[in-house]
């Protein structure tokens, strides 16, 4: 498939964006607020804030109107249209105004057919409490069918524990029903007029966060050319900058698949394409001047540099042809020592890093005006989109560990009874916990036996791991103890008598937990009590304030313990498992990314989507890395450093796969013997691939002994050195074979990187001029791997930086 980028240098022109058509909220200089977009792309959690704001201070507003209209306690109005507006703000996040309507409107059927049967029980606690188990139960059962059935879910529980709380009597429920409606009603024309959905917006915002993150990249750029800067320091910034770049454009990646964002199916394919080669170029320059620091760089030479790097984070990227002088100034510079045959050899390799960084301002260049252009002109109509989405996000947030966790469970169930384990496995933790906390949580305390149940629900939604669930657990406990001491200070600055205060201060600090809860579930417990703080106030006095706050805290630590007890010993998940799972999910990725390089080398002619399965590795590292965190780390273990250590060479290898999709996208024309030894290499280098996921899935290479044969890691380093002689006395100057050759390289380099993780994994490697080692066994992997801690208790080496190549060549 023939792209602008594959054309021969002759044959491609120049060609400008006109002028002005980038967004100017995209492209546009510098802004105060662009902080705020860097450090939260797309603006979800301000949105989460806002929304919650919103619904919160309407359903009071319309609690405490509809109990007057219909005559019913002021508090039985409140506390029912407050629960529909928390609920319509955190469970409903809708992006399309129809799909918005539709859950809204829903809420109050469920929640009044709850509070109805909470109300024919008729005061018998047993059964209401028996009832809240199983609705608790139910909701977990539901949440594996969608968000309309997981929302029902959550307003039958929520119903109950509201119909348990007010004591709302059975003739009252059709009132209440009456409440409900109208709240929701209220809330879904508040929301289509404050909060209204723009999907396309949000992917503008997330635009000008790339954006931001590369003006970034090149400010911590600039700030490593410094002379009298601190290289650690300089390097630690740099890392960071890129690392935030990646997680904004896997973001963007995940928000073109989103409905209403964009329709039209070569706009989207376009966008992420220059997104993509925009990102490679930025993380090139940051590598090369990463690489500077450690080498001495002649004056004139850093001068233009830092001049070149100042402009490209100084100049609106709405001009970025603004950047093709500084690049060639840059090359120019550079060219002046490599022409000087006397010119030292620090300041050759110098030269040559910063002809590179050159080389790819004006590719970053390219890239930013055609995808600014796009972001532009996409089309929103509502044809479906063929576009294929490698990253699937959670919550408008990256992958985590929910999908590693999927696979393993939807493997072991394949047959007989285990076929229903997927959809009983949380449930039945969720029955088995409630059974265990409610007697508990009531001896406790009877009125508020719920909070038991609360702990157990907030461990077992959204979390897959012991892991995910203890921290759960500490920032809960953190959350509760901090809102406690504001909530207090705040109910003694304003009273108890001032109800309109207190509202005003419940529905801030609710918008301020919606808001924080993405980046810190801690914030939400904190905005959370703070709100409960003033509600307990009604009721409560100061003497039994600080009581009251302990048993809650009590209460949800024993909810969360015994949740996370529970789902480690009922249908449990090893950690080991899932680990291999993610890591085999990551293989598998990596495996269609050089599947792709050969399609695309044999049969031109059909389309590939090289770069969006390269993103495919991203997300797969994100799973990896999500799961690879230890419970706790101990300062002299073996699986701590051995993860870690797997961990980048993941990360590496990550790096070349990106490079490889960029650079490998070309229309190879070669002779046919040529043709064959690149398809060789590529079908090599899968095969060993695949023998690794192999490996994975059962635990034991299947090898013959000799080295070459199946359960063996071949190496292809010999295949590509052979090809790159043959090439070399016939390669012509041009872009095609520098693609070519920069592809054969990251082949080669990625080969040496997943070789190097295939071997501390298990799997043994045939290298060139002899055969692969007998494979150690795990008693073996796990003795090396003490040795090597017991070697070197006071200083670990690095870890691999991404992208960058284990060896130089």
């Amino acid at each position: 498939m023939t792209t602008p980028e594959t054309l021969p240098e002759t044959a491609t022109t120049p060609h400008f964006a006109p002028a002005g058509l980038a967004p100017h909220r995209v492209a546009g200089p510098r802004r105060w607020w662009d902080w705020v977009l860097a450090a939260d792309p797309g603006l979800g959690q301000l949105q989460a804030g806002w929304r919650s704001l919103v619904a919160m201070a309407t359903s009071l507003a319309v609690g405490h109107a509809m109990a007057g209209a219909l005559h019913i306690p002021d508090m039985i109005g409140m506390m029912v249209a407050g629960m529909t507006g928390l609920m319509s703000a955190f469970a409903v996040a809708e992006n399309t105004w129809d799909r918005l309507a539709r859950a809204i409107l829903w809420m109050p059927f469920p929640y009044t057919a709850a509070l109805w049967l909470c109300a024919s029980l008729n005061g018998q606690r047993t059964a209401q409490m028996v009832l809240m188990i199983g609705a608790l139960v139910l909701t977990f059962f539901l949440a594996r069918f969608g968000q309309p059935a997981l929302l029902t879910g959550m307003m039958l529980f929520n119903g109950l524990m509201i119909g348990m709380l007010a004591g709302i009597p059975a003739a009252l429920v059709g009132k209440a029903f009456a409440v409900a409606l109208v709240c929701a009603a209220a809330v879904l024309a508040t929301r289509l007029l404050l909060c209204y959905p723009m999907p396309r917006e949000d992917l503008l915002r997330t635009q000008r966060a790339f954006v931001v993150e590369a003006r970034r990249v090149a400010d911590a750029a600039v700030d490593a050319l410094d002379p009298d800067a601190d290289p650690e320091r300089a390097v630690r910034r740099m890392d960071r900058s890129l690392r935030r770049l990646n997680i904004t454009t896997v973001t963007i990646d995940g928000r073109l698949a989103q409905p209403e964002v964009a329709a039209d199916p070569a706009a989207a394919e376009l966008l992420h394409r220059h997104l993509f080669d925009a990102e490679l170029a930025l993380r090139g320059i940051g590598q090369a001047t990463t690489e500077l620091t450690r080498r001495p760089v002649p004056a004139p030479l850093r001068e233009a540099l830092a001049v070149g790097l100042v402009l490209a984070r100084d100049t609106p990227l709405g001009q970025a042809e603004g950047l093709r002088p500084v690049a060639a100034r840059v090359r120019e510079s550079a060219e002046t020592i490599l022409r000087d045959a006397a010119a030292p050899a620090d300041d050759v390799e110098a030269a040559v890093l910063a002809r590179r960084v050159g080389h790819l301002l004006e590719s970053l260049a390219d890239s930013l005006r055609d995808w600014l252009t796009l972001g532009r002109t996409t089309s929103t109509s509502a044809a479906d989109v063929p576009f294929q989405p490698s990253v699937a996000l959670e919550n408008n947030r990256l992958p985590g560990s929910a999908g590693p966790v999927g696979r393993v469970l939807e493997a072991g169930s394949e047959t007989g009874w285990r076929r229903v384990i997927p959809f009983v496995r949380v449930p039945a933790h969720a029955a088995v916990a409630a059974a265990i906390v409610c007697p508990i949580a009531d001896a406790i305390d009877p009125h508020r036996f719920y909070w038991g149940l609360m702990g157990v629900m907030i461990t077992l939604f959204g979390t897959h791991t012991t892991h995910e669930r203890l921290r759960k657990f500490g920032h809960r406990m953190v959350g509760t103890a901090i809102g406690a001491v504001l909530g207090i200070v705040v109910l003694h600055l304003i009273g108890r008598d001032h109800v309109h205060a207190t509202l005003a201060v419940i529905v801030a600090a609710l918008a301020f937990g919606a808001w924080g809860m993405q980046r810190a579930y801690a914030c939400w417990v904190v905005g959370l009590v703070v709100a409960l703080v003033q509600l307990y106030a009604l009721t409560t006095p100061d003497s039994g304030m600080n009581h009251l706050l302990g048993e809650r805290l009590l209460d949800n630590g024993i909810g969360v313990l015994v949740a996370t007890a529970c789902a480690a010993l009922i249908f449990p998940l090893s950690r080991r498992t899932v680990v291999k799972e993610a890591e085999r999910g990551y293989v598998d990725a990596l495996a269609q990314v050089v599947m792709q390089v050969e399609q695309r080398w044999s049969r031109p002619g059909e389309p590939v989507r090289l770069r969006g399965a390269a993103r495919a590795v991203d997300a797969a590292l994100s799973q990896v890395q999500s799961v690879l965190r230890p419970l706790v780390r101990m300062p002299l273990g073996v699986r701590g450093p051995a993860a870690e250590h797997r961990a980048a060479l993941l990360a590496t290898a990550t790096g070349h796969a990106r490079t490889l999709a960029f650079a490998a996208d070309i229309d190879v024309d070669l002779a046919p013997r040529l043709a064959g030894r690149a398809r060789l290499i590529t079908t090599t280098l899968t095969a060993s691939l695949k023998e690794l996921d192999r490996f994975f899935a059962s635990g034991e290479p299947d090898s013959t002994g000799t080295g070459t044969g199946p359960g063996t890691w071949r190496r292809i380093s010999p295949l590509v050195r052979e090809l790159e002689a043959e090439l070399a006395p016939a390669a012509a100057p041009g872009l095609r074979a520098r693609r070519l050759a920069t592809a054969l390289r990251e082949l080669d380099a990625l080969d040496e990187t997943m070789a190097a993780y295939a071997e501390q994994a298990g799997l043994p490697v045939a290298t060139e001029g002899r055969t692969a080692q007998p494979p150690a066994t795990p008693m073996q992997r796990r003795a090396r791997s003490l040795m090597a801690a017991w070697n070197e208790p006071q200083h670990r080496a690095p870890a691999p930086a991404a992208n960058a190549s284990p060896r130089r060549r």
